[in-house]
């Protein structure tokens, strides 16, 4: 099931690399904005209950899909990069393992712990 999992995730940020290129954007856009969602981890210099709470937010399909639909009905092809990157980088993310967090430590995800566990323990 693991493996069926993970080329759901490349299949779909493989997706997003040619919905990327039919867009008018320069190609390095895409490897520029590619980890910029990772932005959401400034939470963690807080405490892990807001962390994992803005890390969250900025990584879950939801917040992705709601700007793809914003971005199609306005026709804004920013906006359409966003979304682009938004669903590459979750897709990427959980690829890798990198899932949402639970609140009591970064590396305690949806999809397992991150590492190993017996040397992680925050």
């Amino acid at each position: 099931m693991k493996i069926l999992l993970n080329l759901e995730e490349w299949g779909i940020f493989l997706l997003c690399i040619y919905v990327f290129s039919r867009l008018d954007f320069a190609w390095w856009w895409f490897p520029t904005l590619l980890l910029l969602p990772d932005i959401g981890m400034v939470g963690y210099l807080l405490n892990p209950k807001i962390g994992a709470m803005t890390y969250n937010l900025i990584h879950h399909r939801l917040l992705a899909a709601s700007i793809a639909g914003f971005a199609l009905y306005s026709g804004n092809n920013n906006w359409k990069l966003f979304a682009i990157i938004l669903f590459a980088h979750i897709s990427m993310d959980r690829a890798m393992g990198y899932g949402l967090k639970y609140e009591d430590s970064f590396f305690n995800t949806h999809l397992g712990r991150i590492g190993n566990s017996t040397k992680m323990k925050q």
